[in-house]
């Protein structure tokens, strides 16, 4: 793993939780347990940063270094805070069009979604803190780039914040192949949120019971089903298309 991606040692992981340093994860050695990781915990949980207690050879596979005990994976972009993205859409005249990732955790997948996504004209990303794809040089590769051009928020509890865009004012759109609902029969062109789940486990509980509406895409083949990248992005440039339509009949 490259060096930048990560901080080791007990007082440069403290350092960095201090100066609030966008951090994905940290590490600390089973059964290491010195007064110096009080703070330390105690800022993480703060934070909602999520913290693991693994073996020693965890860390010694994400650095050769001497870490003591404690390892911590940056993020390499600034993560963007929804309550302040939305009603910043709101104040520009846009018409918010959020992409939630539930349980998304291939960082191919991940990464490829990011990338339609900014193609697509989707203001932001939203991802859980925890179940996610890690955001990294490989995500940021996959996406070309995309991770650096589109906001990207992260929420630890999705449930509250799948309620907080519902009371914005955002339309909380499902994707799921059990939907009635298909996608080319729907109307979306108003503020919404469009929450793609994983291919093995779908949307998650909360989300089928929170969702507005629930939709699929209608299959012909006797496969009937797609990979989460391809379904999102067919997703995504038909709520484009919608869009483009409505702009041309209000501009007429």
């Amino acid at each position: 793993m490259n060096s930048s991606e990560i901080a080791y040692g007990i007082h440069p992981v403290l350092e960095a939780l201090r100066e609030g340093k966008d951090i994905q994860r940290i590490f600390i050695q089973q059964g290491k347990n010195p007064s110096t990781l009080v703070e330390l915990k105690e800022l993480a949980k703060k934070n909602n940063i999520p913290l693991a207690i693994v073996p020693v050879e965890k860390l010694n596979r994400l650095t050769s270094k001497n870490h003591q005990g404690v390892v911590c994976l940056l993020s390499p972009l600034t993560y963007s805070n929804l309550e302040h993205v939305i009603p910043s859409l709101f104040e520009e005249g846009k018409i918010p069009f959020i992409l939630i990732m539930d349980n998304i955790t291939d960082v191919r997948n991940f990464g490829a979604i990011a990338r339609t996504a900014e193609c697509g004209g989707v203001h932001a990303l939203l991802i859980p803190t925890t179940h996610t794809a890690p955001v990294n040089r490989d995500s940021l590769k996959s996406s070309s780039g995309a991770l650096l051009k589109i906001p990207v928020c992260r929420t630890d509890n999705l449930k509250k914040s799948l309620l907080y865009l519902k009371s914005s004012g955002l339309q909380l759109v499902g994707a799921t192949h059990e939907a009635s609902d298909t996608l080319f029969d729907s109307k979306l062109k108003d503020p919404m949120a469009l929450i793609m789940g994983s291919e093995d486990k779908g949307l998650s509980a909360d989300v089928l019971r929170i969702a507005d509406k629930l939709i699929r895409i209608p299959m012909k083949g006797e496969i009937a089903s797609l990979n989460v990248s391809s379904a999102a992005a067919i997703f995504i440039f038909e709520i484009m298309r919608q869009r483009e339509i409505e702009g041309m009949s209000h501009a007429d």
